[in-house]
């Protein structure tokens, strides 16, 4: 696990390697191109994958890594398909919430079609809060750790079509954000292949179908392209103005 003394702003879990790409990249990259650091975590490494080896799936996500310009990325390796609502599972979450103090975590969302991501979605969840318990004592590298809860926990939405609670505008940076998503080329329909096993975003309709969602929630909010999120608490508005900014049209 990474050591580092720098807090960042949002830091974004995933079950598996791509997750985070797949639903809320964009998202991060606008984070990002705001000035603000971003941290990544792979629940695991993805090894039950049916397409891809963890060789190729570690070597994808540090080009992810790269082409998205994040802070950090780590790989907890809880194991793919074993993601167990254990305390030591849950304490590995917690150490790394302590670690980077993120003030925004994004998490799986905990109504999904795979069973990873639901049990990423309540572990994450957990940690969050127990990440904050005074009691709770957690060390790295030999150092204790101190309490530190999140200020917000927003779930990305992935397979399952869910009403968001709120929609970022996504406009300048989807574009971006497929390149990121493109470096886990081992997941993705290959023009000619036809000898590979096909799994759900083996699919040459995926990736297509990815856009289309992005447009369907910019519809809504009047965009382009937007990403869609659930929130895990009632959204409070400390700025009036800043949430309802004045029409200068």
């Amino acid at each position: 696990m990474k050591q580092s003394s720098e807090k960042v702003y949002a830091l974004a879990f995933g079950a598996h390697p791509d997750d985070v790409e797949l639903a809320c990249g964009a998202t991060l990259l606008k984070i990002i191109s705001e000035g603000q650091n971003v941290a990544v975590c792979d629940l695991t490494r993805g090894e039950m994958g049916t397409l891809g080896t963890p060789e190729t799936r570690r070597s994808e996500a540090a080009t992810a890594t790269a082409i998205m310009g994040y802070h950090s990325r780590t790989t907890l390796d809880l194991g793919d398909s074993k993601l167990f609502h254990t305390e030591e599972n849950i304490a590995e979450i917690i150490k790394l919430i302590r670690l980077f103090r993120p003030d925004v975590v994004f998490a799986n969302s905990p109504e999904e079609r795979h069973p990873d991501h639901i049990k990423a979605s309540k572990l994450v969840t957990e940690a969050c809060y127990y990440a904050g318990l005074q009691q709770l004592a957690t060390t790295m590298n030999g150092e204790a750790q101190q309490p530190y809860r999140p200020a917000h926990l927003l779930y990305y939405i992935q397979f399952k079509h869910l009403e968001p609670d709120i929609i970022v505008d996504i406009s300048d940076t989807f574009e971006s954000s497929r390149r990121g998503v493109l470096a886990f080329a081992s997941q993705f329909y290959k023009e000619g292949t036809t000898d590979e096993a096909k799994t759900m975003i083996k699919r040459r309709e995926f990736l297509t179908g990815l856009e289309a969602r992005a447009r369907y929630f910019g519809e809504q909010i009047g965009t382009l392209y937007g990403e869609g999120f659930k929130l895990s608490t009632t959204l409070a508005i400390n700025s009036f103005i800043s949430a309802f900014p004045r029409n200068i049209k």
